[in-house]
């Protein structure tokens, strides 16, 4: 790994390397399948040369962050992207015919998705390798060219992120430049052809204001407070196995992490149970002094999640901690040991702002109709998880809330179909990629009509007379 940070650029530099990418672009034209696939490829091959690299700057952003869970939710959904991506291509870059109107007859007409040219990504700290590369690799396989923007807040990363992109593609292709909110800022204002942000709600308004400025098409994922609902009876084991595995992964840093959990009045003393078990199956040796848990990402950020905790005691919540927390032992980790928060409220900040740390609040609802009506009068979410096996309950909440991806019966992993498309609605996100969806949403549909030697328009233009008159009549049927 690079000790040395990679380079800062300034807004001047952001124009240029723009122009010499759009420049470059409108020069060559859309490359062909062979070129995408062997970009593709490369990516890949630096990704893999560089894992050792990518490990310890990740270690090191993070003050504690294990090998072996950067292989699980960095390293492998995002080689598995590409894997998925390449033998698809030649289906997706395929022309697709279209019906001609029976009066249109002897024309032809077809569909083909062009490279849109330029996009700009802008990538969070909390997963910010597959967070740049995954929309990276999508835009490579669009037959766009691309400049990426990591978070500064992860500035080893981004060092190494850096030598990836440059090593497996010449500037005017692919660039990476790094530098504060403030080239952030001027980052989202350019003249993308599309402007692809993750990040938080907050951030992503700004993102969406500076790209409509250039009329710049944006795809936002966003993120919000993603409800839990557990059906009343549901067996608690495995449940509480799956969201404690979902929450507390990545330190509680995920935006699809579960959020709080709706379980029934009868049922919130067994899942309390069910979960303390489950976090010490996950980590016998406690989440704190673990070897597989992940840090928050800094300091700020242990004591905003805290503060959180205190909010909701101070207002009558019941905490109940799972362990000792790690702040300040000289190692530079900050570890907030997983937290339940027992009869929150929805005045209290715990409820009210993504929580994005290894906090779970509880609440319990009488009837499926109240937990319904409690999501509902919250902005849309990144995510909704249902536990049960009573399908008519599990089609009412499917039915009767809208939110981005659902796992049944798990939390997570639907990010993990890279068949499925992701993204959310509304305050959790504006369009979707992964997949299809992102190469869809990463060209554009060009429609194109072949005119044949006849058709019905040669009779509907002037002079027009009676042949006019019966033509229309026709055609209004």
């Amino acid at each position: 790994m690079s000790d040395t940070p990679a380079p800062t650029v300034t807004p001047h530099d952001l124009s240029l390397i723009l122009e010499r990418q759009r420049a470059a672009f409108l020069r060559a034209g859309p490359p062909d399948l062979s070129r995408r696939r062997k970009d593709l490829r490369r990516l890949k091959a630096e990704i893999l040369r560089r894992r050792a690299d990518i490990t310890r700057a990740l270690n090191a952003d993070f003050g504690q962050r294990s090998e072996r869970e950067t292989a699980v939710v960095e390293l492998i959904p995002l080689i598995q992207a590409i894997n998925y991506l390449i033998p698809r291509l030649r289906r997706w870059m395929k022309p697709e015919r279209r019906r001609v109107s029976p009066h249109f007859q002897f024309g032809t007409a077809w569909v083909i998705h062009q490279p849109v040219g330029v996009v700009g990504i802008i990538a969070p700290w909390n997963y910010p390798v597959a967070l740049s590369l995954v929309p990276l690799a999508t835009a490579i396989a669009a037959g766009n060219r691309a400049m990426v923007k990591p978070s500064e807040l992860t500035p080893a990363t981004s060092a190494v992120i850096a030598e990836i992109v440059q090593a497996a593609f010449p500037p005017e292709q692919a660039a990476v430049v790094t530098g504060d909110a403030g080239l952030g800022a001027a980052f989202s204002a350019l003249p993308f052809d599309h402007l692809l942000f993750t990040g938080s709600t907050t951030v992503g308004r700004k993102v969406a204001v500076a790209a409509a400025g250039n009329l710049t098409p944006v795809t936002l994922e966003l993120g919000g407070k993603s409800p839990v609902v557990i059906e009343p009876g549901c067996p608690m084991g495995r449940a509480a196995d799956r969201i404690a595995f979902g929450k507390l992964i990545n330190g509680g840093q995920t935006c699809i992490a579960p959020d709080y959990v709706l379980v029934h009045v009868n049922d919130q003393n067994a899942f309390v149970a069910a979960y303390r078990e489950a976090v010490g199956r996950l980590y016998p040796s406690g989440f704190a002094g673990s070897p597989d848990s992940t840090a928050l990402l800094n300091r700020h950020h242990y004591e905003r999640v805290s503060g959180l905790v205190r909010n909701a005691e101070e207002q009558g919540a019941r905490i109940i901690r799972l362990g000792p927390d790690r702040a300040d032992d000289g190692s530079g980790a900050h570890v907030l040991a997983p937290v339940l928060v027992l009869d929150a409220t929805p005045q209290m900040t715990v409820m009210q702002e993504e929580i994005f740390g290894p906090v779970l609040p509880v609440l319990t609802y009488r009837t499926m109709e109240e937990a319904i009506a409690f999501i509902n009068a919250r902005p849309r979410p990144l995510a909704l998880y249902y536990f049960g096996e009573n399908r008519a309950l599990q089609d009412k909440v499917l039915n009767h809330t809208v939110s981005g991806n659902v796992t049944i019966n798990g939390v997570v992993l639907h990010c993990a179909q890279d068949d499925l498309p992701f993204g959310g609605v509304g305050e959790s996100g504006v369009g979707a990629y992964h997949g299809k969806e992102g190469f869809l949403a990463l060209t554009h549909a060009r429609g194109i009509y072949r005119q044949g030697r006849c058709n019905a328009a040669t009779f509907l233009r002037p002079p027009f007379g009676p042949f006019t008159d019966i033509i229309t009549s026709f055609l209004l049927r």
